[in-house]
């Protein structure tokens, strides 16, 4: 589990499209991130927690699968790009931000930008199966920051977007200081509405629901 507070900036050192697979190898320069992480351990990259599978010094290797490629902007990310890194928050550590489970809904499309003096505000577009899971004043995890939903579009819009705000610290600490409008990012709301939604889905159609499981004796 993450919090959305990047710990550090890493830089992707090299790609590699492994032959004959639906996957990938990235190599990034993470020296405070490598720093007594374990082999097998959890690293958020942009938001997407992905497996330690070698770390050498300063370098973390990870593997990409095709369905991690497919739903976020891992596969589009390139030697020199700047990622934001997350170690997983320890037992007993403080959650400064929300609870991030580094498992990305999608991606999303910055449409608009604007600098207000002392803080950005941002407009994203988003795919229309995310809308109903984003709230004004509820937590969601842009490329693996966490943030506050200052606004949303109506619950009608055939484009559905949704806006948040970004302080000084924000921008300097992370990735978010040099991502321009088109930008692509990756997007996992909160978990609460996630699992609420599911929930709802099947107590909307008693056929499905538990209790009618139950009833007919599954």
């Amino acid at each position: 589990m993450f919090t959305g507070i990047i710990s550090e900036l890493g830089t992707v050192r090299d790609v590699e499209l492994l032959p004959a697979s639906d996957a990938a190898r990235l190599v990034l320069h993470a020296p405070t991130s490598a720093q007594d992480l374990d082999l097998g351990a959890s690293l958020a990259v942009n938001g997407t927690c992905l497996t330690a599978a070698s770390v050498d010094g300063e370098t973390v290797t990870v593997d990409v699968m095709g369905e991690t490629l497919r739903r976020t902007t891992t596969g589009a990310l390139a030697p020199g790009d700047t990622v934001n890194l997350e170690r997983c928050v320890p037992a007993g550590g403080r959650l400064d931000g929300h609870i991030v489970q580094g498992h990305v809904d999608a991606t999303g499309r910055i449409v608009q930008t604007e600098d207000l003096g002392g803080w950005r505000r941002v407009r994203i577009q988003m795919p229309v199966d995310c809308a109903p899971l984003i709230a004004e004043k509820g937590s969601i995890a842009v490329d693996g920051v966490s943030l506050t939903v200052t606004a949303v579009s109506a619950p009608q819009d055939p484009a559905p977007w949704f806006e948040v705000g970004l302080i000084p610290e924000t921008l300097h600490r992370t990735r978010w200081g040099g991502v321009s409008t088109g930008a692509q990012v990756n997007l996992e709301v909160d978990v609460i509405a996630r699992y609420t939604a599911r929930l709802a889905a099947f107590t909307s159609s008693p056929a499905a629901s538990p209790a009618a499981a139950v009833e007919a004796g599954a």
